[in-house]
């Protein structure tokens, strides 16, 4: 098991990220929480053109797995998510791949709620390890109105990424398991892939 260590605070701009997964100018995604292959659990992304680009397949026909991978439309592992139960309260941990199900010694993220575990609300923080060893960057995801609608605001409670119902070109809503998600530039889209992955398993969803 990883060794989990406190990090102190530092400003997010620290935080770097993959420019592969980065743009310079904002980007809609739609999420489809469900997986193309049969009698699975996981979820889709398509971007603006219709294309996949990430997907989730989980083969545990329990939803709500402890290990899942966050993969890219060739199958290369971009994330792998770990579960850990700490006494009553839950913690996932996300470790950045190389393409392979391996994971590196310290996690790249850890997200953990921020309210009791018997409440409906699924504010979570979020650290991120920094990259020039200083400590770790701090972001929140909250939920919005909605089953599944959410925000990710970094440490100066600026907006990265927002989740919401997807609606059709003529204003009708899709289902509850269809988002719209709105990203911010400069802001690494497997990182936020990763977490959308985390809140789908809080739901059961993957």
């Amino acid at each position: 098991m990883a060794k989990v260590h406190a990090f102190p605070q530092v400003d997010s701009s620290s935080c770097s990220a993959s420019t592969s997964y980065m743009s310079s100018k904002p980007e809609t995604f739609t999420i489809w929480m469900k997986s193309l292959l049969m009698q699975t659990n996981g979820c889709t992304v398509f971007n603006k053109n219709g294309e996949i680009v990430y997907r989730v397949d989980n083969y545990d026909k329990k939803a709500g797995s402890n290990e899942v991978y966050l993969m890219d439309l060739k199958g290369n592992v971009l994330f792998t998510i770990l579960r850990r139960k700490l006494f009553l309260f839950r913690q996932w941990r996300g470790y950045k791949s190389d393409g392979l199900k391996s994971k590196p010694q310290e996690p790249y993220f850890q997200v953990k709620r921020c309210s009791e575990i018997f409440e409906r609300d699924l504010s979570c923080q979020i650290a991120v390890r920094s990259s020039d060893a200083r400590g770790s960057c701090y972001y929140k995801l909250e939920a919005l109105s909605g089953k599944l609608a959410f925000k990710i605001t970094n440490s100066n409670g600026e907006i990265v990424a927002e989740a919401k119902r997807k609606q059709s070109s003529k204003g009708v809503l899709l289902g509850d398991d269809v988002l719209t998600l709105a990203v911010e530039p400069h802001t690494d889209h497997s990182f936020i892939m990763a977490l959308v992955t985390v809140y789908g398993l809080m739901h059961h969803k993957l």
